[in-house]
């Protein structure tokens, strides 16, 4: 568990500072005699300055609902649940057409500029240090440049241009200047994690939050080939070349850096195999107190992210919102995230049959938590025959169950959806194939099936604390995985075709679907194909948003009117990049001319 420093190094936010980075109350009355320096004075005090880099990660960044919405939000991916209208369009329908919020990226903003504070602070003070080797030292600020490097990548990725600053200001800046996003990959990220994997450790399997050399590797790869968006080839070999370094340990055991793939797509999102991941290059993992009142972040809600995804099931009266269920392994009803009509037909191989992955990442089927009996209005709400009025759902019995048309009890489920005493769910109630997306309405009314969709599990996890209730479980917390192996072999094929190498892409993209059991492509492979790819391995996982940018996609109208129309009807290419918070733009003089285009 990471210890925060208090008192005086509160907050270096952007916003607070206006670019200046000056550690908020340095300048103050200290009555301690408190300073940055103080804790350059030993190893053990520097400590601080090198955790204090993680906690712009930990509010509102890697792991969290909130980076959740702004890495997978607004994609071809998902839709809000329901495919309802809300306030939450920021994050999933690029506003609805409505007067574009500038205010729901204050948090990201913030989060990221006080990480970058926090890194250039803790890097600028390691030369005071009385390291015993330079190589300790180096290692030291390895960790600080590598999460200043995470940070710059969300910064440009969804901002675009930004100001640039690897120093702790000595004064205040009220117009500051932007930075080209190619420019801060040159200068900053591409730099900070070449030194990252020069000097970081190997760990093991159960490293967690510090990043090693394998996590520097991945996201080394991942930076060289994001660069592509920018319109330059000039790191697409360093990307194929980068990602064949983890990619040939891997296939070698693992000896140098640690690489592993797990031998099926299942064994990734095993519980008991979430503590220790192989497969995982870089995961941040939360920490309850033992005395049931700690945790790393202060949040109330530690890694919840199953939370995210579920749909609604208290819309059928077999099941309802209770305490023991939000903290149970089973579920809690409060999901954002809605599978879109594209996201679920990535998963119908070319054969017609049924990607493995669908049922190994999806959630389709529940038992209800209360009793249930069929009454005549909730029998016409989901469109049953007269019969069921009457019949009894126990609690624990099976209550909900989805079915597709490429599921083998497909047929016979749905010869009996109107007479069987659960909730049985047709994926043709629920998605309308011609029109690409959900039906909103269902024989002349409002269509309750669109409530009951199929729920991603990939963060399922029963080791859950939740700092205000009774029945609350202490100790350490499950882990999120912000960057696996898997998706290192799609860079490979990315890059690959960047380079006309169909050959190899080829290779690579099996790699991952054979591991998954699903049948292998032929033919000569697209960045399309690699696109789709990365949507059946890796939905939910934090990169949607950055993998539509890369690849034009996320200013390709007809691209986004092709897979989630009810996002695409919304679409202007300046929605590429978010806005700059309200909150900056009015604290400095140049505000109109910072701001994004379009906002």
């Amino acid at each position: 568990m990471k210890t925060k420093i208090k008192n005086n190094l509160l907050s270096t936010t952007l916003a607070a500072t206006i670019l200046s980075f000056s550690a908020c109350s340095l300048n103050e009355f200290n009555p301690g005699g408190f300073t940055m320096d103080n804790l350059a004075t030993s190893e053990e005090t520097y400590a601080a300055l090198v955790n204090q880099t993680f906690f712009g990660m930990e509010r509102h960044l890697y792991g969290t609902e909130y980076y959740m919405m702004f890495s997978e939000g607004n994609t071809d991916l998902w839709t809000y649940r329901a495919n309802i209208n809300s306030s939450y369009t920021p994050y999933f329908w690029f506003d609805a057409g409505a007067s574009p919020s500038i205010t729901h990226t204050a948090n990201m903003w913030n989060a990221i500029y006080d990480g970058i504070g926090a890194c250039n602070i803790a890097i600028s003070k390691a030369d005071k240090v009385p390291f015993k080797t330079d190589a300790e030292r180096n290692l030291q600020v390895a960790i600080a440049r590598f999460m200043r490097a995470m940070y710059y990548f969300n910064a440009v990725e969804q901002f675009g241009a930004v100001t640039a600053i690897t120093e702790p200001a000595t004064s205040t800046v009220y117009a500051p200047t932007r930075t080209e996003p190619l420019k801060v990959y040159q200068d900053i990220i591409l730099p900070d994690l070449e030194f990252a994997v020069q000097w970081l450790e190997k760990g093991t399997d159960a490293t967690c939050t510090t990043p090693t050399k394998k996590a520097a590797l991945g996201f080394l790869a991942k930076a060289y080939l994001q660069t592509y968006e920018y319109g330059t080839t000039e790191y697409v070999q360093k990307a194929l070349d980068t990602a064949k370094l983890l990619i040939a340990d891997c296939e070698a055991g693992g000896s140098t850096y640690g690489a592993y793939m797990y031998p099926t797509f299942e064994e990734v999102f095993k519980e008991a195999n979430n503590w220790e991941n192989k497969e995982a290059l870089w995961k941040h993992r939360w920490y309850a107190g033992a005395d049931g009142h700690g945790s790393s972040n202060g949040n109330w809600k530690l890694n919840r992210m199953d939370e995210d995804f579920q749909c609604v099931l208290s819309q059928f009266g077999a099941w309802t919102k209770t305490q023991e269920a939000v903290l149970s392994y089973e579920y809690d009803s409060e999901g954002y995230f809605m599978p879109t009509q594209h996201l679920l037909n990535l998963f119908v191989q070319e054969d017609g049959t049924l990607d493995p992955r669908y049922h190994a990442s999806f959630t389709t089927q529940w038992n209800g938590n209360q009793a249930f009996t069929w009454d005549a209005n909730t029998q016409a709400n989901f469109n049953k025959d007269a019969s069921v009025v009457g019949q009894s759902l126990a609690a624990g019995e099976m209550a909900y169950k989805i079915v597709v048309p490429q599921d083998a009890d497909y047929a016979s489920e749905v010869a009996n959806k109107t007479t069987s005493k659960y909730l049985l769910v047709d994926y043709k109630d629920i998605y309308d194939d011609a029109n690409r997306n959900v039906k909103m309405t269902l024989n002349g009314k409002d269509n309750l099936f669109r409530y009951i969709y199929p729920s991603l599990s990939k963060h399922l996890s029963s080791n859950y604390y939740v700092a205000n209730a009774s029945k609350a479980r202490n100790g350490n917390l499950n882990a999120t995985f912000m960057m696996r192996m898997a998706e290192v072999y799609l860079i490979a094929a990315e890059a690959s075709i960047y380079l006309n190498d169909t050959g190899s892409a080829m290779q690579c993209i099996n790699k991952v679907r054979t591991r998954a059991g699903a049948n292998a492509l032929s033919g000569t492979p697209t960045v399309r194909t690699v696109l789709d790819e990365r949507g059946r391995e890796l939905c939910g996982e934090y990169c949607r948003f950055y993998d539509l940018k890369r690849t034009g996609m996320l200013k390709n109208a007809d691209y986004l009117n092709e897979t989630h129309p009810d996002l695409g009807q919304y679409f202007k290419a300046e929605y590429a990049v978010r806005p700059i918070p309200q909150a900056f733009i009015q604290a400095i003089s140049n505000g109109a001319e910072y701001q994004n285009p379009g906002y």
